[in-house]
């Protein structure tokens, strides 16, 4: 007899998606993505276009939305003995003064530190030498052994002028894994895998959610008197990380920086007691305002690191509905889903969108969930 599987059972959250449904492309628009809207008291999915959000946001709701900026976190070169190394840069450097703070232009050499993920042929011994470009090289400073968690190395950036266009210049988009650009990325992934709020530097994923909107579809949604409020949320390589526990609670994830400001937490406060809904774009966004939430379900600023990890059995204090990418089998962003709109029904729904030819993932179609 098989054995039922529970809502905090990692094998609960498995499901099969041929490989045709993994997005490699952007659609030819921002806003040309379909949306599977699933409302609780209906029981079939519904099918609609992304620009059909605007009918079913509601005067006097509020759309929230992560204000992160994607920096160009892969890094190609050579050792000094001519072999590959590629570095994956896992927060924004953090520099030592003002001048390495990406501020400086006059042609002096800058330096900042940073946590990477290493890949290499053979492992290299602390001090080894990385070349990027004429403008950016790396001295590894704790390898391997030193005792990093999750096969982490500490490194030293060295780069000429200011830091973020030398990122630009000798950086790569940082693609998820399952999305193909084994000949490198294409021009336009610097465009489209940034959202039109990005702003303030610090992820390595996209909130990929908000990559549907167009400014033609934000302008009609606030001539709808819906009020778009921002938040930060730095996405990190955790987003990526496979959970190995097989009971899901005992996972623990990786956290990140957040923020809420004041003028976002004010306007929640204030829709909430109007009796607006609060939407959240992207699960980064459920967890920072889930994050701030009081017990009374009040938003508070807040500036800190979040480690909010949200599965079936939590209770939402402040977000009602979302809108969402479809995620991989047995993430904690499908246990966060799962936790707003029920496991089984949530997994249904997915079945039916393979069914619907729907594209999945980072450059896929959305979802919206609708509670109230």
């Amino acid at each position: 007899m098989t054995e039922r599987l529970t809502d905090f059972d990692l094998e609960a959250y498995d499901y099969v998606l041929p490989a045709a449904s993994i997005a490699q492309l952007p659609a030819e628009k921002r806003d040309g993505a379909r949306l599977l809207v699933v409302e609780r008291e209906t029981e079939s999915p519904q099918d609609l276009r992304f620009p059909d959000i605007v009918r079913l946001l509601q005067p006097e709701d509020i759309l929230v939305v992560n204000n992160t900026r994607v920096f160009p976190a892969r890094l190609i070169g050579r050792k000094e003995s001519g072999g590959r190394v590629e570095l994956f840069l896992l927060q924004y450097p953090s520099h030592h003064s003002d001048n390495a703070a990406g501020q400086n232009s006059d042609g002096a050499w800058s330096e900042a530190q940073a946590t990477a993920l290493i890949k290499t042929s053979k492992k290299p011994k602390p001090g080894a030498r990385f070349i990027f470009g004429e403008r950016l090289e790396a001295r590894l400073e704790a390898g391997l052994e030193a005792g990093l968690a999750d096969g982490k190395v500490r490194v030293a950036l060295r780069f000429q002028g200011a830091l973020s266009e030398v990122l630009a210049c000798h950086g790569k988009v940082p693609l998820p894994p399952y999305i193909n650009r084994s000949e490198g990325e294409f021009s336009y992934d610097r465009e489209r895998y940034q959202t039109l709020f990005a702003d303030r530097t610090g992820a390595v994923a996209a909130p990929t959610a908000g990559l549907h909107f167009s400014k033609e579809l934000l302008a009609e949604i606030k001539a709808s008197k819906v009020a778009i409020a921002q938040i930060t949320l730095h996405v990190g390589y955790g987003t990526f990380a496979p959970v190995r526990a097989t009971d899901i609670r005992q996972h623990r994830i990786h956290e990140e920086y957040v923020s809420v400001p004041a003028a976002t937490a004010d306007l929640i406060n204030r829709t909430k007691k109007a009796g607006g809904r609060i939407w959240a774009v992207g699960t980064t966004t459920v967890r920072a305002l889930e994050f701030a939430a009081a017990t009374d379900g009040s938003v508070r600023e807040l500036e800190g690191w979040c480690g909010l990890y949200i599965v079936p059995g939590y209770r939402f204090k402040v977000v009602d509905n979302l809108i969402t990418n479809f995620h991989l089998p047995k993430s904690s962003l499908l246990f966060l889903v799962a936790s707003l709109v029920g496991r089984k029904r949530l997994l249904a729904c997915y079945q039916e969108a393979i069914r619907r030819n729907y594209r999945f993932y980072s450059y896929g179609d959305a979802m919206a969930i609708i509670t109230r």
